[in-house]
């Protein structure tokens, strides 16, 4: 079951839903149950199952590290992450996953709620071009079972990103 606000301000709020208020950003907001049952497709492909968007559509958030800091990159939950493809963007000769427990101390959120917007430590972020092709894409509004809906172009502008093929297939 999904429920979808608009710039409910105050319900729902996290780290992510206020840094686009504050930006004047609109999005949308979507709710639905989180189950442990889903777990073997991952967090973002049960938001896009249960929220009835499509895989290509809903992104998910992860942490990489160059060695000289972390990254993140933010790319389809139909596909993986290509670290080099990352690692060219930010300008780095090589990525690697950050651990769990970083990108969570990092971020502050849990692993499955993890968002681009927010985060407690501000870093580099990376878009995967393939985003641009929507009007609105899915991601983490900073908990498991919370989705906002947003224009890419204005999460890059939000976040100080950039656009790059770093999804795979």
């Amino acid at each position: 079951m999904s429920k979808k606000t608009k710039n409910a301000k105050g319900k729902g709020s996290t780290p992510a839903t206020l840094q686009l208020e504050q930006a004047g950003v609109p999005f949308e907001t979507y709710e639905y149950e989180h189950s442990n049952d889903h777990m073997d497709d991952g967090y973002g492909v049960e938001a896009a199952m249960k929220l009835g968007f499509d895989e290509h559509q809903v992104f998910k958030t992860l942490m990489a590290d160059t060695g000289s800091e972390r990254v993140v990159g933010v790319v389809p939950v139909s596909g993986h992450m290509d670290l080099k493809a990352l690692a060219a963007a930010v300008g780095a000769k090589k990525a690697a996953m950050a651990d769990p427990k970083v990108a969570m101390r990092e971020s502050g959120y849990v692993v499955g709620g993890i968002s681009p917007l927010g985060q407690k430590v501000h870093h580099k972020t990376v878009l995967d071009d393939s985003a641009l092709k929507f009007d609105k894409i899915l991601l983490s509004g900073g908990k498991r079972g919370f989705s906002v809906g947003v224009n890419p172009n204005d999460l890059l502008k939000v976040l100080d990103a950039v656009a790059a093929p770093i999804g795979t297939w």
